[in-house]
């Protein structure tokens, strides 16, 4: 079990640097810069503990009213100087560099998790929590900060003091070098194996309740009006509180771990200092070392005790970065689900035939396929209602022409042409759609008609907002089409929201309209409105209307009746009413007889 973990933090670790390392090679003279003048600056420190030694022989050795003592002295204090010099400026440059290179690591690792996320397929989409991802995006970003600089300014210049040290004391003293090379590997070992080990896993757990905890936070703050609306502000204060007493227990004891590790480094400290010293003594007393050679020993295990103190608390810097950014490289190493296709080509549509030709298709993992074998073709310019039981396939239908989804097998063409060759983007840039609950961005009214073509002018804005029934309420709000909309629209009622959808896609313009029909939910006028808008926005369209309430598809060209993920009946409303044991007819039966028995009670 225990192998397992570490296994699992080796290879977490692995990804990490094979990810960062990515971003390293796209800035390679930044990257050379930074180990160059961190290098420097390092050589300084270990070279300064051997001119300490030669100022207190110079000392030692004569009065100062001695030539030879004074100049020597003199020399090594200014050299002494001149390295200590040397450590500031390099190590200023080194920063400066790694401030660039870092924040441009961190600007292209945003860029590139907003572009995966935003092209995951929308059942990633509807499995995660907004507030989650957020979280790991922007955790992953400020992780790679504390990372670039644990590895590049501190545990590097760590490595070379340890190996430049080493060197130095066993060139004079063979023992010595071995007492500190030794020791300070063992203690670079215990402490790897304490953070990998140890406090590692417990962080990745608290880091995934941190995440669990901004979801929920975000889930209850978006739907803070489903709060309001039913008194459960309490209700929720408990339910976080529970997620809440989750984190605080991974937490403390990802800390109690990490104080423990830290109590080990410094215990084991203590042991490597009393070994050189207790040597130092002992050459100093066999007459094989004189004071200066003690100081220079004494100064650099001092430097080399602070470098390998700074060793412990980087090696848990960078296991901390690296449960940070796990999640983060997890997004990136995902695959999209639906790409585009090697060589795919914007797709031009014209006319706006759509044609399901012998289409397979099922959602993950289900074995049964809700499309099996499916054909159905849609004529340019028709306008087709599509009709039937809930998870009947009339959502999955749209999905699979907008390309939410590959199908298994089969082609969907549109103006003969097959959208799996195309760019999604071109595509779905020619597919103007009004969802039932329309979603808009917490921007200005004139930026969310204009979403579909953001280079509309003004007046072409007002004339889509006229044509939609949405510009008398606009030219009403104080700031009129300036006026921001609120997280998801929530400023507006239904009503306008939905006027300001159908707004967006009069911009849009395109040849081909999918109609998630919302009016079942409004008042009386705000549905006469949007349905006059949407007859207007059908006009010379091949449209697609998921039917809700069957009222609102009688006048439609055809209407498509799906169960089970097939065509069961077709045509329009007054040939689907007459036939008996229909599933269109009890349908709109079922939906008239409550329409009368509402109507009874309100009269009532």
């Amino acid at each position: 079990m225990a192998f397992t973990r570490f296994a699992a933090r080796d290879r977490a670790f692995r990804n990490v640097f094979r990810f960062s390392w990515a971003h390293w090679k796209k800035q390679p003279m930044r990257f050379a810069g930074i180990l160059g003048t961190v290098l420097l600056a390092t050589l300084a420190d270990v070279l300064t503990p051997l001119y300490a030694g030669r100022l207190v022989d110079a000392i030692v050795s004569g009065a100062a009213s001695d030539a030879i003592a004074w100049n020597a002295a003199l020399s090594a204090f200014l050299i002494m100087l001149a390295l200590s010099l040397g450590a500031i400026v390099f190590k200023h440059a080194a920063i400066m560099i790694i401030v660039s290179l870092t924040l441009r690591m961190m600007s292209d690792i945003a860029a590139a998790a907003f572009h995966h996320i935003q092209r995951f397929s929308s059942e990633w989409h509807a499995n995660s929590f907004a507030g989650s991802t957020v979280r790991k995006v922007t955790r992953g970003m400020w992780a790679m900060d504390l990372f670039n600089d644990t590895l590049l300014v501190a545990l590097f210049p760590s490595v070379v003091m340890l190996i430049g040290s080493t060197a130095l004391m066993a060139w004079h003293w063979p023992i010595m070098g071995a007492i500190v090379g030794l020791g300070s590997v063992l203690f670079i070992a215990v402490t790897v194996l304490l953070s990998l080990g140890y406090v590692a896993p417990m962080a990745s757990l608290a880091n995934s309740w941190d995440t669990r905890l901004g979801g929920a936070l975000a889930d209850a703050v978006s739907c803070n009006a489903v709060v309001k609306g039913f008194g459960a502000e309490k209700r929720e204060e408990a339910r976080l509180a529970k997620v809440l007493r989750k984190w605080e227990n991974r937490t403390r004891r990802t800390w109690s771990r990490a104080t423990l590790n830290g109590t080990a480094q410094g215990a084991m400290l203590l042991l490597v200092r009393a070994a050189i010293i207790g040597s130092a003594l002992m050459l100093w007393a066999k007459g094989e070392a004189s004071a200066g050679d003690i100081t220079f020993v004494l100064t650099s295990f001092f430097i080399l005790q602070g470098y390998l103190r700074e060793i412990g608390m980087d090696i848990r810097h960078l296991q901390r970065s690296v449960n940070d950014m796990e999640e983060l490289v997890a997004i990136h190493a995902q695959p999209l689900g639906v790409e585009d296709r090697s060589g795919a080509r914007p797709i031009q549509i014209t006319d706006g035939k759509i044609e399901f030709r012998n289409v397979t298709f099922h959602y993950g993992a289900h074995r049964a396929p809700l499309y099996d074998g499916f054909s159905v073709t849609i004529r340019a310019g028709e306008r087709v209602g599509l009709v039937g039981h809930s998870g009947s396939g009339k959502t999955t239908f749209v999905k699979l022409i907008q390309r939410l989804h590959d199908v298994k097998s089969g082609q969907v063409l549109i103006d003969g042409q097959d959208i799996a060759g195309s760019m999604q983007a071109s595509l779905r840039q020619q597919i103007a759609i009004v969802q039932q609950e329309p979603i808009l961005f917490h921007r200005s009214l004139a930026e969310n008609i204009a979403y579909g073509r953001p280079g509309a002018t003004q007046h072409e804005i007002e004339e889509a907002a006229r044509l939609a029934s949405a510009h008398d309420f606009i030219c009403g709000l104080p700031k009129g089409y300036a006026t921001m909309v609120g997280e998801r629209g929530v400023k507006l009622s239904g009503g306008e929201r939905q006027r300001v959808a159908i707004a967006r896609a009069f911009l849009a313009d395109a040849p081909i309209l999918i109609l998630d029909e919302a009016t079942s939910s409004l008042d009386s006028e705000s549905e006469v409105l949007i349905q006059k808008a949407m007859e207007r926005l059908m006009t010379g369209r091949t449209t697609l209307v998921i039917a809700h309430r069957l009222s609102t598809v009688r006048a439609l060209d055809r209407l498509l009746v799906f169960d089970r993920g097939r065509i069961s009946e077709e045509g329009d409303h007054d040939t689907l009413i007459r036939l008996k044991g229909g599933i269109y007819r009890s349908l709109f039966e079922r939906q008239a007889l409550e329409l009368t028995k509402g109507l009874v009670l309100s009269d009532g």
